[in-house]
């Protein structure tokens, strides 16, 4: 196909070129504000299909709504009417055409524009009514709080909530390109008659900044958030791109002493943790069992013997592990259990548990395999 987005080089237009173009069978045509008239009218000229995702949302004067969400979409059309084959246009609108300023009256007439084109030309029109957007490749500090919040506090810089309740209607970016490939692919989603992005989420400003903030905080406390909330994990994605890119990297705080080390790598409260431990040659840890605590053993370099015992009985099972091939051994309650490091160099262990480590009720219980 060939395929056309206006406003390429803008949020939605980077992401979505960078899905479109894994297809290699499609010729993908971008326009920017740089583009000519000349190659717009090439473009759409040869178009099976274009997204128009161009628009002005933060001008210096508010006659610039109807210059570049009105008259040049009107330009455009002019140019697709020569265009035989006819093409699809979806056009990215905006919830606030539902109401009465001057951005949302612009892009209610041009709505009106390409439905009246529509009809009078043929050509499948498929309209968005997008509410605020959120995630990776959104310019900060211009029309995205979620944006400008995550540059900030990703920097120690502080932000600002006027009003915490103020409920906000997000669309995740991943979610707006599926639903755009799925539009291009003749499968778009309608609901009561309009067309939709899914997963729109209603959340207040006050959560959104409380979330993020947090997120900060998770590299200190090595936790996570909660990834089974849509959202959440949205938002934590979201957060991590606008990362300074000197930062990509934090310490952990490694315990050290003659036998090797140990380190807490992650913690959730709901998926318990996980660890590394490196063992000295000749070294061995453990010699304990547990009442509730269930661990997952991965030993990633080296070779050595994880050993069991039941406290009430002689018999000793062993399980040899090595880097070499990688299995993971269950560490069963009511068992005692050591590992030692059976090779001339340091053996890497990968460590899970089921709960993170409390210290008032460590239920771990000395005894010797």
């Amino acid at each position: 196909m060939n395929i056309v987005i206006t406003g390429a080089n803008g949020f939605v237009g980077k992401n979505l070129y960078a899905e479109l173009a894994r297809d290699t069978t499609n010729i993908i045509t971008k326009i920017t504000r740089q583009s000519t008239t000349e190659e717009l009218a090439a473009a759409v000229g040869s178009a099976d299909f274009i997204f128009h995702l161009a628009g002005i949302n933060r001008p210096t004067d508010e006659a610039e709504f109807q210059t570049g969400n009105v008259d040049f979409l009107k330009q455009m059309l002019e140019l697709i009417k020569e265009n035989p084959k006819k093409p699809t246009i979806l056009f990215s609108s905006s919830i606030q055409a539902e109401r009465d300023n001057a951005y949302g009256i612009s892009k209610k007439q041009a709505e009106e524009t390409l439905r009246e084109f529509s009809r009078t030309n043929g050509n499948t029109i498929y309209v968005y009514q997008l509410p605020n957007l959120f995630g990776k490749w959104c310019r900060p500090n211009y029309n995205s709080v979620i944006a400008t919040f995550c540059y900030k506090v990703a920097r120690d810089e502080e932000i600002q909530v006027n009003d915490p309740n103020v409920q906000l209607s997000l669309n995740y970016i991943d979610d707006i390109i599926f639903e755009f490939v799925r539009a291009l692919n003749g499968n778009p989603t309608s609901k009561n008659n309009q067309l939709v992005v899914p997963n729109v989420y209603q959340v207040t400003l006050g959560q959104i900044a409380d979330t993020i903030l947090s997120f900060k905080n998770d590299r200190t406390n090595r936790t996570l958030p909660q990834l089974d909330n849509a959202f959440e994990k949205a938002l934590y994605s979201t957060y991590l791109s606008y990362l300074p890119e000197d930062q990509f990297s934090y310490e952990l705080t490694m315990h050290k002493d003659e036998r090797g080390s140990f380190t807490e790598f992650l913690k959730t409260p709901d998926r318990g943790q996980v660890s590394v431990n490196i063992s000295k040659p000749g070294i061995t840890k453990g010699n304990h069992w547990h009442h509730t605590k269930n661990e997952k053993f991965l030993v990633v370099s080296g070779n050595g013997v994880i050993r069991f015992r039941k406290p009430d009985e002689q018999n000793i099972i062993e399980y040899f592990v090595s880097g070499e091939k990688l299995e993971v051994v269950d560490i069963p309650v009511g068992y005692t259990h050591n590992i030692e490091n059976l090779g001339d160099s340091d053996m890497v262990t990968v460590m899970w548990v089921n709960e993170i480590f409390d210290p008032n009720n460590p239920d771990t219980y000395f005894l010797e395999v």
